[in-house]
């Protein structure tokens, strides 16, 4: 997968894929998805304990998972999680980018930028027609720096923009 320690990632930032089958990646992976669901933008709640040990075994199993961490020297500072789909109207792969999230401490300074680089590069490896991700309305940081990398409200002929949807369902596994 791509490593992006150079142009696109700030000064000092390394930005590379995650290697789920490192116990240094799981840990990072686990530990800013955590911070990022601490975060008021991801519900101001830590993620449950039975989440934290499910997630990275879950995403080993997820055949379309792909994830990204961004290091400051050789601390975890941020992260991305994709997944590649497929879009029917042109027939080829997509990636979806589902979190990305940068320590508090860290924001400003590209990383984020650097890691939708990374996922914008690996998706071009694997011929995709598009990157998509959803964000919340007013989340005016975050829409102007996908807007800046490219990023547009979905339209389709001359419909408004499209609503992502979410319909909770029971466990049952």
């Amino acid at each position: 997968m791509t490593d992006m320690a150079g142009a696109a990632a700030p000064s000092g930032i390394t930005v590379r894929a995650a290697d789920l089958a490192r116990g240094q990646d799981c840990s990072a992976l686990v530990q800013l998805i955590d911070a990022y669901a601490r975060d008021p933008r991801g519900g101001g709640e830590p993620l449950p304990e039975d989440v934290k040990q499910r997630l990275v075994p879950g995403l080993r199993q997820h055949p379309a998972s792909r994830a990204w961490l961004a290091f400051d020297a050789d601390q975890p500072v941020g992260v991305c999680v994709g997944f590649v789909g497929y879009s029917t109207f042109q027939a080829r792969p997509l990636l979806n980018i589902h979190d990305i999230a940068v320590l508090a401490s860290h924001r400003g300074r590209g990383i984020a930028r650097g890691l939708l680089a990374a996922a914008e590069a690996h998706a071009m490896e694997l011929g995709c027609c598009k990157l998509t991700l959803e964000v919340q309305e007013d989340n005016h940081p975050a829409r102007r720096l996908y807007a800046g990398f490219g990023f547009a409200d979905v339209r389709y002929g001359n419909s408004g923009p499209t609503r992502f949807l979410a319909k909770p369902l029971p466990v049952t596994k």
